[in-house]
């Protein structure tokens, strides 16, 4: 299995934090999915995370459940040789899964491929916020293959908290609490991508789970220069950089909302050939969060790359894209 150069280790606290929320119980449902990622990927599937809206609700029958799986190779993955360029020309790919519960309910889930290796080099190394930005969120690690590879996936979980604070820093006030923090820097990842979301979604995600945010920031203080917590108080955190640093961190965010926004278009086309039922995948998604309807036209049904641009464009112009 591929290995990237070593990182340093993130502190103790912060470890323990995500192994902990890594390991809470799922549904009963996520475990069938898990049988269907083994089974689609075999023994080259080394871990698997599920994250996201359904996590959320508890409720994995309530539209696509986000799921990453780790594998341990591209080429072990795929028997596809374009799949696997794909791959690991611009990762993740997204593949959708699909199941039935004995009861005969469809489970489905959005199941975006990685390798270990761009996992952790993803989390801590990579300028655009695609990885770092999603994966510093709440997850479950619902399989693992050994306690090796649970400790790098945790590792990794844990970089991604740390890069996404650091990034974040240089736009935050010289005092804010652990939940200003959090949806700063949630608002400025999804503002690298074209999203849907409505422009509360960062706060709504953050006081979902309040405490286990304010627990992450407690835990990242050691390993971030910038951020010192206020002595005597909670939850309160002062920002030490100096003036030039906020400047060149938010110049550094100015680049990264262009390179995440046409990532997102490369992203978009990739997936009409490695996403099976792509468009019906972005349709609901958009009518989901735009709560009105989208109508796709039968070429632009057969032929995504060329007929999509003209409705991708009229929803940057009506501004239902943000």
């Amino acid at each position: 299995m591929p290995d990237v150069p070593p990182l340093p280790a993130p502190p103790p606290d912060l470890l323990a934090e995500i192994a902990g929320q890594c390991a809470r119980p799922v549904a009963g449902e996520l475990h069938q999915l898990c049988a269907e990622a083994r089974a689609r990927f075999g023994d080259a599937l080394v871990a698997l995370l599920f994250y996201g809206s359904c996590l959320r609700s508890g409720n994995p029958g309530e539209g696509l459940v986000d799921l990453y799986a780790i594998v341990d190779d591209y080429s072990h993955a795929y028997p596809s040789r374009l799949l696997r360029l794909a791959n690991a020309w611009l990762p993740p790919n997204v593949l959708l899964l699909r199941t039935r519960t004995a009861d005969g309910r469809l489970l489905q889930a959005k199941c975006a491929v990685l390798s270990l290796a761009d996992l952790e080099r993803g989390t801590a190394r990579w300028f655009q916020s695609y990885l770092w930005g999603r994966l510093a969120q709440s997850s479950r690690l619902v399989y693992c293959r050994d306690e090796r590879i649970e400790r790098r996936v945790q590792e990794a979980l844990a970089r991604a908290v740390l890069t996404l604070l650091e990034q974040a820093l240089p736009c935050l006030e010289p005092r804010f609490d652990s939940e200003t923090l959090w949806q700063r820097a949630l608002a400025r990842s999804y503002g690298c991508e074209l999203r849907p979301e409505s422009a509360d979604r960062p706060a709504r995600l953050v006081r979902h789970d309040r405490e286990h945010y304010r627990r992450l920031t407690r835990a990242a203080v050691p390993a971030l220069a910038g951020l010192e917590a206020v002595a005597g108080e909670a939850d309160l955190y002062r920002n030490r950089l100096s003036a030039a640093a906020c400047r060149q961190g938010r110049r550094r965010w100015r680049l990264r909302r262009l390179q995440g926004r046409l990532l997102n278009l490369a992203r978009l086309a990739k997936a009409s050939f490695t996403f099976e039922l792509g468009v019906d995948y972005v349709v609901w998604k958009l009518q989901r969060h735009l709560d009105q309807p989208v109508e796709i036209s039968p070429r632009l049904r057969r032929h995504p790359l060329i007929f999509g641009w003209p409705l991708l464009w009229r929803l940057l112009r009506e501004r239902r894209l943000h």
